[in-house]
């Protein structure tokens, strides 16, 4: 018996809505984000999409006003108009924006460490 991919996933997901930019090289993308995890983030395929699959992209998730994640991704997959990421490399300042909007987000705060201790042994 095969198990269901949310099952075997690491990282909860979080449904969350902000204004988000995709960017490879000079091209930038205004984009949906569907979610995000301590390990990446999906969104909706833009259109026209023109993005090098083989290539590193920039993902920029404004918070607020002086509050943003950013994160370098590659491209995991691309199927049924959306497209998954995951984090290559993000800077402290963001990954403490990350943490606290998903602590914010999970009903058991030991759920958080446990994703934080998966996150460090990969």
């Amino acid at each position: 018996m095969s198990e269901h991919p949310a099952e075997r996933r690491r990282f909860k997901r979080i449904a969350f809505d902000a204004r988000t930019e995709l960017s490879q090289g000079e091209s930038t993308w205004s984009v949906k984000l569907i979610d995000l995890s301590l390990k990446g983030l999906l969104i909706e395929r833009p259109v026209p999409w023109l993005g090098n699959a083989q290539q590193d992209f920039v993902v920029d998730i404004h918070l607020g006003e002086e509050a943003d994640i950013i994160m370098d991704v590659q491209l995991t997959h691309d199927d049924h108009g959306q497209l998954g990421f995951v984090c290559r490399h993000i800077s402290l300042e963001s990954i403490e924006c990350l943490r606290r909007l998903i602590e914010l987000n999970l009903a058991d705060p030991q759920e958080l460490e446990r994703e934080l201790g998966a996150l460090i042994e990969i």
